[in-house]
C-alpha cells in the first residue's frame, strides 16, 4: 500500500486470514489481533490497532489519525473484508463515548469471540471494550494447562473468560469474583453458551478488598488469579492496592498452589509485582514471567501486559 502519509500498515495477516476463510467457509476462525500500533514498534502508527472477531474487522483509533490516513487505508481494509463477507467497524476511542461506525457489511446483533471450540459473548458496539482481551491469551493457555482437577479463584473476573477456559479444561470448581453484577452476568452467559456444568462455577458480586471472609469461605483454592484493573476509582488502584492481594494467599490457599499475577499498567514494571510479593508474601516463589502474545509487540516490554507465575508454599511456610 502506498500512501501520501507514509504511514503504511502491513495487511498481509488480514489477507491470509481472508484466504483461509474462503478455503473453509464453514469454519469459525479464532479471534486475534492483526495489527498492534500501540506498542510503538511502528513509528507514526501508535494510534491504531486492528482486531478480528469473525465476521468483524475492528479498527480501533486511539488518537486522531493524520489527515488523509482513513481515506487511503480504510478502502484497502474494506476491500479485503468484503471479499470474505466480513464487516468493518471503526471505533474512535479518542472521542467521548468511544463511538463505533460500521463502514461496510453488517455486524451480527450478538457477536462472539472465538477461541478454538470456545465462544465468548462480546459487548455491544455502544461500549468501549468488547469484553474479551486478546493479549491475555498466554494467561489463558497457562491456566488451561494447570486447571484439571483444581479449585480456582478468579479475582476481578470481569466476563469470566479465565473461568470458561478452566472449567472446559477440567477444573473442579472456579469461583469468579467481581464488583460488577453486569459483567458477572455476561460471564455466566459465557458458561451457558459453552454448555459447561453449572455446578463447577460460582459468581460472587463483591468489592474484593472488603469481602475476603466471603471469598475465603468458598475455598480453599489450588490456583489464584489476580487480574485487577490498573485504576478503578473507589475500588482498586494498582499502585497502592496490589500489595493487599498477596497478603491474603495464606488464608485463600493454606495448602499452597499456583498464583498468576496480572498487571496491565504501563507505568508499573514487573519489579513492582516482585516487590509486592517479596514484602507481603515471601513464601510465594517466583517461577516465570509468561511470554507475551506475539501479536502484541512492544518497544518496551515493561509497558505491556505483565503475567507473572508464583508458587505459594502454603500457610505453614508463610507463618512467622
Amino acid at each position: 500500500m502506498t500512501t501520501s502519509t507514509a504511514l503504511t500498515i502491513d495487511l498481509q495477516s488480514l489477507r491470509t486470514l481472508a484466504d483461509e476463510a474462503r478455503c473453509a467457509p464453514e469454519q469459525t476462525l479464532d479471534s486475534r489481533r492483526l495489527f498492534h500500533g500501540r506498542g510503538q514498534c511502528y513509528p507514526g502508527l501508535e494510534f491504531v490497532c486492528i482486531d478480528f472477531f469473525q465476521p468483524v474487522v475492528l479498527v480501533t483509533l486511539f488518537a486522531e489519525p493524520p489527515e488523509g490516513w482513513l481515506a487511503e487505508c480504510i478502502p484497502e481494509i474494506t476491500a479485503i473484508a468484503v471479499a470474505a463477507n466480513w464487516a468493518v467497524v471503526v471505533q474512535r476511542r479518542y472521542w467521548q463515548g468511544a463511538p463505533s461506525e460500521v463502514v461496510v457489511g453488517e455486524v451480527p446483533e450478538r457477536w462472539l469471540a472465538a477461541r478454538g471450540p470456545l465462544r465468548f459473548w462480546l459487548n455491544p458496539l455502544t461500549q468501549q471494550n468488547v469484553g474479551y482481551f486478546l493479549d491475555m491469551e498466554p494467561g489463558r493457555q497457562w491456566l488451561e494447562s494447570k486447571a484439571s482437577g483444581k479449585r480456582v479463584l478468579n479475582l476481578f473476573a470481569y466476563t469470566c473468560a479465565f473461568s470458561v477456559v478452566a472449567v472446559a479444561a477440567g477444573a473442579e470448581r472456579v469461583v469468579n469474583v467481581d464488583m460488577s453484577k453486569k459483567a458477572l452476568g455476561q460471564g455466566r452467559a459465557n458458561h451457558h453458551l459453552n454448555g459447561l456444568d453449572k455446578q463447577r462455577s460460582a459468581f460472587l458480586p463483591e468489592q474484593i478488598l472488603k469481602s475476603w471472609s466471603r471469598i475465603r469461605r468458598q475455598g480453599p483454592y489450588d490456583i489464584v488469579i489476580f487480574d485487577p484493573p490498573s485504576f478503578q476509582r473507589g475500588s482498586f488502584v494498582a499502585s497502592k492496592d496490589y500489595v493487599k492481594l498477596g497478603r491474603r494467599l495464606p488464608e485463600l490457599m493454606p495448602d499452597g498452589g499456583d498464583v498468576l499475577a496480572c498487571l496491565n499498567a504501563p507505568e508499573l514494571a514487573s519489579d513492582f509485582l516482585h516487590q509486592c510479593f517479596a514484602e507481603n508474601c515471601p513464601a510465594a516463589r517466583f517461577i516465570e514471567r509468561l511470554p507475551s502474545a506475539p501479536e502484541f509487540p512492544d518497544i518496551n516490554p515493561e509497558q505491556r501486559l505483565k503475567l507473572l507465575h508464583f508458587e505459594f508454599a502454603g500457610a505453614s511456610a508463610a507463618a512467622p
